[in-house]
């Protein structure tokens, strides 16, 4: 029982620091560009704040735009609780699979290109196809980099993942490396954020994720942005804990579980700065180029693959 407590615990845990995570790269962002920061308690003010709001819909909304946003945040949360964050031994280990993950965030990407084309707007339209494009060609970068960790760790199981590479795996693989670099090629197509997408922007020729979501309000919009900061939050530690495990608990103990938070913060903090300063210094691309910038991701990953072949099977 106290094992399940644990994993309660470790889902809480991405659901109420999703948002300070978020407002962490947006600060770090800010103090780049030589702007006044917000506080880091920014969007859970932001949140409370479309909380309090009514909610208003279009009189063309069909049963699929209402309950949208509840099957993404539902389906979101659901991927959180299969990513191990601070312990890589719990109960929900049995479906900790990054092919299930993958699943969870295709039903949200589904649902929520069915709720921007249900209105009949041409923004939701176009942002619902860029959505679908850039999927069809991220998820074959995922699959093929989840493979070269397969082939590593004769596993896809997210904890078995993590303990080889925490056990027997702390050396310079070049599977490892390529892998990481497609998997923070994919972290950042599927996220939306520059150079893919730019979560701040209402330009209309540029929009992907927002134009899905322009007639959402209140309630419905609250929980699909807390949906997508929970989903940045659970790739940036996709990342953090499959290439660079150190201090993630293996037993249940305070002095491990302690070291384990504290690993998980800095870690973070470090992955949010570096995330902030590539959208500092670069500029999003044309929509053309996405396609360019995915396939360099599923390239990288098969090269992973193929030098796991060639240089470690005998």
């Amino acid at each position: 029982m106290s094992n399940w407590f644990l994993a309660l615990i470790q889902a809480a845990l991405f659901v109420i620091f999703a948002p300070l995570f978020a407002g962490w790269v947006k600060r770090v962002k800010c103090w780049l560009q030589n702007r006044r920061p917000p506080s880091l308690l920014q969007p859970y003010q932001d949140l409370r704040r479309l909380l309090s709001k009514q909610v208003v819909m279009s009189v063309d909304a069909s049963a699929v735009f209402r309950v949208a946003p509840y099957i993404v945040a539902a389906a979101t949360l659901l991927a959180a609780v299969v990513v191990p964050l601070i312990a890589d031994n719990l109960p929900t280990t049995a479906i900790a699979d990054v092919i299930v993950l993958a699943g969870f965030f295709a039903l949200a990407r589904f649902f929520l290109a069915l709720a921007g084309m249900d209105i009949g707007t041409a923004f939701g339209g176009m942002g619902s196809s860029r959505e679908m494009t850039i999927s069809a060609l991220a998820e074959p970068a995922m699959l093929m980099a989840v493979f070269t960790l397969a082939m590593v760790a004769s596993s896809t199981n997210l904890s078995t993942v993590i303990h080889y590479v925490l056990t027997d795996g702390m050396v310079l693989r070049p599977s490892l490396l390529f892998a990481l670099l497609s998997m923070l090629l994919v972290g950042i197509a599927e996220t939306g954020r520059i150079p893919v997408d730019n979560p701040a922007t209402h330009l209309e020729l540029t929009m992907i994720h927002e134009a899905m979501i322009l007639e959402y309000s209140g309630r419905h919009l609250a929980l699909i942005e807390w949906a997508a900061q929970l989903k940045l939050m659970i790739y940036s530690v996709l990342i953090i804990n499959i290439f660079f495990p150190w201090g993630i608990a293996s037993e249940f103990n305070w002095v491990m579980l302690g070291t384990a938070i504290l690993a998980i913060t800095a870690k973070l903090m470090v992955l949010g700065a570096v995330l902030a300063i590539s959208e500092t210094v670069m500029a999003k691309m044309r929509l053309f180029r996405v396609t360019t910038f995915l396939v360099l991701a599923l390239t990288l990953a098969l090269i992973g693959l193929l030098s796991h072949i060639v240089l470690e099977i005998h």
